[in-house]
């Protein structure tokens, strides 16, 4: 897809060429123990990325918990730990718009840069009015492609530890193969006519279509524009229509879309969901006899379904 352009990336673009053309070239250096520096973006990538290096590297991400890559803009700092990079993984499909045409012109210019949505084939991905649609971890099998794809590019990049990164790629991807199974059970307790998920933007349809749910996102495939009030009217109808008993809110988006159409429906609101991004790290949910952990990806996708299940039944 040809990249966009904007006054807006137009100036982070001028930015980021100065810090590039100005600072030393990449490689670990006294600041990270002369240990390689990889860069990820969102917390999904930063999850992966880190179950498979370990403390072989040090792992730096631009983004946290709670934040919105759609909107995140990236400042000096961030900037230079680009320009030190041995390695920048990122999550692509404009998920990280405005960072998008900055990280394509850093792998344009022979840089180690690689999004984890080239692991999926055409077939894989979804659109949305002609754009592709970027949330690809909602569906824990896809993202288990993306882990397989990370591990390859890291055994490249640093072929003393290919087999060890190959090893602990191939255990991320059987994490969330396994939780792939487990959602999907938990998703078979809900009878098929309560199956639809209304939230704050359309964040869900990977999840939608690896689980069995009707998505209906307030927003569209991204947070930067508004929802407008001729498509709130008509999912508030949807709502009262169809008898939907729980709507959702997201952690990374604004609330009050969803609080607006819990009041004007009577739906309740069924909990906070995790979109584009995860929780804290540590943060466990018992589901059953099993502990997940919230701020992993396949985690997250399962605190997601237990929430969706518990306030849909």
């Amino acid at each position: 897809m040809k990249p966009f352009r904007t006054p807006i990336l137009a100036a982070l673009f001028s930015l980021s060429a100065l810090w590039f053309s100005s600072c030393a070239p990449p490689g670990g250096n006294a600041t990270t123990g002369g240990k390689p520096l990889i860069v990820t973006t969102s917390t999904m990538v930063t999850d992966t990325i880190r179950a498979i290096v370990g403390d072989d590297a040090i792992v730096q991400s631009l983004m946290g918990p709670g934040v919105d890559p759609h909107l995140f803009k990236p400042g000096q700092e961030d900037i230079q730990y680009l320009q030190k990079a041995d390695v920048i993984f990122y999550s692509g499909l404009h998920l990280e718009g405005r960072m998008a045409e900055l990280l394509e012109s850093l792998h344009g210019r022979g840089r180690k840069v690689y999004a984890f949505s080239d692991a999926l084939s055409e077939a894989d991905i979804l659109r949305s009015d002609g754009q592709p649609d970027p949330h690809i971890w909602g569906d824990a099998s896809q993202w288990a492609k993306a882990a397989h794809l990370a591990g390859e590019k890291l055994a490249a990049a640093f072929p003393e530890k290919a087999a060890l990164y190959r090893e602990r790629a191939a255990t991320a991807e059987k994490s969330l193969t396994e939780a792939h199974i487990h959602i999907k059970a938990m998703a078979a307790g809900l009878p098929a006519e309560k199956r639809v998920l209304v939230t704050s933007h359309d964040a869900f349809r990977y999840f939608g279509r690896a689980y069995g749910f009707e998505v209906i996102g307030v927003q569209g495939i991204s947070t930067v524009s508004e929802a407008a009030l001729p498509e709130m009217a008509r999912i508030i109808d949807t709502v009262k229509a169809r008898g939907v008993k729980a709507i959702f809110v997201e952690s990374s988006v604004s609330h009050a879309t969803i609080e607006r159409i819990a009041k004007d429906t009577g739906a309740k609101i069924g909990g906070e969901l995790f979109s584009d991004a995860l929780g804290q790290p540590g943060d466990m949910l018992t589901i059953g006899e099993r502990k997940v952990d919230k701020g992993t990806v396949a985690g997250m996708l399962e605190a997601n379904m237990h929430t969706i299940v518990e306030a849909l039944k």
